[in-house]
């Protein structure tokens, strides 16, 4: 193994890729544009859920952060900066043929109702439900469908930490938020899409 490359440490390839195109090489867009342009896509697709507002946001995307990169602070943050980029064309796309939902959750809608006879409360149990089964077929629609209905920023939270894999402290930064705000924010979200799912998984 090359020790170079044993060295290298996560995200070295999107710094060095960053400054490429900082300084303005051209041979550079191209790598970019693979690098980024299936996860924006797939990004857009999840936030809009119609596939023609996703490219309209992978088109977007891909013009300004490539136009702004020289405000750029730090190379090795690339990948943050391309998904505040794309969370902002998210959250200014209006969903075609869709009104979006209202801008706030309720916690007290989401807290569990007392059960039969006044007894505790009653939560679907979802750690028997294989994997496999939450990812495909009607469940899959359902819970695509779930996410979608969620008011955007509640969305974008889940999306970020949930389906993209960022940490609350990317997710926040890209966002412009608090920690505990993306918290709360991503708290609420996994409850509401419990209760929508619950009497599908009960």
């Amino acid at each position: 193994m090359d020790p170079a490359a044993a060295d290298k440490r996560p995200g070295d390839g999107d710094r060095a890729l960053a400054e490429a195109l900082i300084a303005g090489r051209p041979e550079a867009f191209e790598p970019f544009v693979e690098r980024f342009g299936p996860l924006i896509l797939s990004f857009g697709r999840r936030m809009c859920g119609q596939r023609a507002d996703a490219e309209e946001v992978l088109q977007e995307t891909l013009m300004k952060a490539y136009l702004s990169l020289k405000d750029l602070r730090d190379p090795g943050a690339l990948k943050t900066w391309v998904y505040r980029v794309a969370a902002n064309a998210c959250l200014k796309m209006r969903r075609r043929g869709k009104s979006e939902p209202k801008g706030e959750i309720s916690l007290e809608e989401l807290l569990p109702r007392a059960g039969e006879g006044g007894g505790p409360p009653q939560i679907a149990d979802w750690s028997n439900v294989p994997l496999e089964r939450l990812l495909q077929g009607e469940l899959k629609a359902k819970l695509e469908e779930a996410i979608l209905s969620l008011p955007k920023d509640y969305r974008i939270v889940l999306v970020l930490r949930d389906q993209e894999g960022l940490g609350t402290r990317d997710t926040a930064e890209i966002l412009g938020i608090s920690g505990n705000l993306a918290k709360v924010r991503l708290h609420r979200a996994r409850l509401a899409l419990r209760k929508a799912l619950d009497g599908y998984l009960s």
